[in-house]
């Protein structure tokens, strides 16, 4: 009974032995079956991270059970949890996808529908240029008495004066700049927030304010610029990262 259980035990010694111990494993990082050069690929269990070359290739130390992170700027982060097969298979293939492109807001103005029969301010700006032409062709007869022959008429001028500024102030708007919601979120929350209250390293804050972002919620928060609105909400979020970081 004992030497049919030694193969059995030496069998699982090794199996043990070999999970344990680091081994470089070989990948690549595609997205829509386009090779990704320099995306950070992270070891989260030993903390030891690599980039991917020009042919989106990447090796780095793992074993069984660590987890391994993708990350990129535009890219959705990917996660993995690596089994013993796949580090024996040593050819790992990751996918990750590129984030929807963001719209500029777009401000869409209902024009009122103007009733060319009951505007009385539209019917007065044409009297007006009615009389003005009349006065400017007119004959020029009779006695000169020192009046000003086809006199203007300056209060109706001075109206479309008026009119031609308010038109123009009305064409005229702002530009906000836009912010990137990381910039904020480091102005408005200083490092002690990060590390004494979310508890978080120095080399996971960038990493987490990338996951925040993510989150529809952070824009409304870039033109909000609350402390208290963005606190409650990097709290909330850390929540969601730390659990993240367990799998």
């Amino acid at each position: 009974m004992k030497v049919k259980l030694l193969p059995v035990f030496f069998l699982l010694t090794s199996q043990f032995s070999i999970s344990q111990t680091e081994k470089a494993v070989k990948g690549k990082v595609t997205c829509e079956n386009i090779l990704l050069q320099n995306v950070n690929v992270i070891n989260k269990t030993s903390k030891k991270s690599t980039l991917t070359d020009e042919n989106g290739e990447f090796v780095i130390d793992v074993k069984a059970n660590d987890s391994l992170v993708f990350y990129a700027k535009d890219y959705h982060l990917k996660k993995i949890k690596l089994s013993l097969a796949q580090i024996e298979q040593n050819n790992l293939e990751i996918i990750i996808f590129k984030k929807p492109e963001e719209l500029n807001e777009v401000i869409v103005t209902t024009l009122p529908s103007i009733k060319w029969k009951e505007d009385e301010k539209w019917k007065q700006e044409m009297r007006d240029r009615v009389k003005l032409d009349k006065a400017a062709n007119s004959p020029k007869t009779g006695v000169y008495d020192g009046a000003i022959v086809n006199g203007m008429d300056f209060v109706a001028i001075g109206k479309m004066i008026v009119d031609l500024f308010a038109k123009e102030k009305e064409k005229k708007k702002e530009t906000v700049p836009k912010i990137e919601f990381a910039v904020l979120a480091k102005s408005i929350c200083d490092e002690n927030f990060y590390f004494k209250t979310l508890k978080l390293k120095p080399e996971e804050i960038d990493l987490f304010l990338q996951f925040c972002d993510t989150d529809p919620k952070s824009k409304k928060l870039i033109s909000n610029h609350n402390k208290l609105s963005m606190m409650d909400f990097l709290m909330a979020k850390n929540i969601e990262f730390q659990k993240q970081k367990r799998l």
